[in-house]
């Protein structure tokens, strides 16, 4: 019956009945076995998988120019019944410090390669190279933004505890969802966007990650946070989301500290804080004005911290707005859902430090760029 019921809320969006924090098998378990795993080249694989999903690999991009962008490629399936693919591409303060480049363009005629490594579509490529350790991105999908990048990691990549997966459902057998993320969190850049307004240099620093919602967005989790922190030596990554009152509004937060060539740390001991909000009186959300970010390890012998005033938003994200249709389909009309993000980009700052600790009291102190988004959902 709990399978039944849960199928029908996926088909059609009806409300989840509640199930607690015992509908979830979550990956923070896995980890506290298997802190994380080193990825291979056959766990970058698309799995086009033909029931409710969203299935994305998204490209943050920080130029040495001080410039930041993100480029996503969203793979989507409504019931088994409907496939649409979607390239979205922004460029921060594009215009003004206040108007940002954004397209979001459907995607016709779309194909993988005979590994499933590799997508393409008309006016688009992103493919990964023989050693699995680089992608090319090759788009002319809109004249607003025809791009030529290469982001190569330059550390190795990583996914909490085994398989990086939270499954939800109350048969661990046969999991009706899951929540899959796989991070190469230090990357160097190299290539162009060119805009009509400029030609942007995106040599830099970037991050990739890989993520599959296999079930509708809006019942696999009700808030989330993330952080990318890019120094010259270090990089800091983590991610949280809470999941609904339906699965007892459960913390998963994943993480790293990496370093030109090594993983430091890595896994789901982490915590993010909200140190202090203000109220959007537009959104009735809580706005974000400081944060304390915490990464460490299951013995507690590394620490990790990057905490303070988070600046004034960049942007803020109205997904119903955003998004495609046929997205958009699986979360609009479903009462209380009102999905914003919130997002920031900093330059290097005295407020803003990343402190580490590796058995030693005296923290190693770097400055760096950090992106942050908290996004609400329900």
């Amino acid at each position: 019956m709990n399978w039944f019921r849960q199928t029908l809320a996926n088909a059609v969006g009806t409300a989840e009945p509640e199930y607690g924090a015992e509908g979830l098998r979550t990956v923070t378990a896995q980890a506290a076995e298997t802190p994380y795993t080193v990825l291979v080249k056959d766990d970058l694989k698309w799995q086009a998988m033909q029931s409710t999903n969203v299935e994305t690999q998204i490209f943050y991009l920080m130029s040495n120019e001080g410039q930041m962008a993100s480029i996503q490629m969203i793979y989507n399936n409504v019931a088994g019944i409907m496939t649409t693919c979607q390239l979205n591409v922004k460029v921060f303060k594009h215009y003004s410090e206040t108007e940002h480049l954004w397209l979001s363009d459907p995607l016709k005629n779309h194909c993988f390669d005979e590994e499933m490594l590799s997508f393409y579509a008309d006016g688009l490529s992103i493919s990964l190279n023989e050693a699995g350790d680089e992608y090319s991105i090759k788009a002319a999908r809109n004249d607003s933004a025809l791009i030529d990048l290469v982001v190569k990691r330059v550390t190795p990549g990583f996914h909490a505890g085994k398989d990086g997966t939270t499954y939800y459902g109350t048969d661990p057998e046969n999991p009706w969802g899951e929540m899959k993320h796989r991070f190469w969190p230090r990357c160097s850049v190299t290539g162009s966007m060119i805009t009509p307004e400029k030609k942007y240099d995106f040599a830099g620093r970037g991050v990739f990650i890989y993520a599959i919602q296999g079930m509708k967005p809006h019942h696999a989790a009700a808030t989330w946070n993330f952080v990318t922190f890019q120094a010259d030596e270090y990089s800091a990554i983590m991610m949280e989301f809470i999941t609904p009152p339906s699965y007892g509004s459960t913390s998963v937060i994943v993480g790293g500290i990496v370093k030109d060539g090594a993983i430091i740390h890595a896994g789901a001991t982490n915590s993010i804080t909200h140190l202090e909000s203000k109220d959007d009186p537009e959104t009735y959300w809580p706005e974000p004005v400081a944060i304390e970010y915490k990464w460490e390890s299951n013995d507690a012998t590394y620490i990790a911290e990057l905490s303070g005033p988070i600046g004034e938003r960049t942007d803020r994200v109205d997904v119903l707005y955003h998004i495609p249709g046929i997205i958009k389909s699986l979360v609009g009309g479903v009462v209380g859902t009102r999905p914003f993000i919130y997002q920031y980009y900093n330059p290097p700052q005295d407020s803003l430090v990343l402190k580490i600790r590796d058995g030693d009291p005296t923290p190693v102190e770097v400055q760096g760029k950090m992106y942050c988004e908290t996004s609400f959902i329900l």
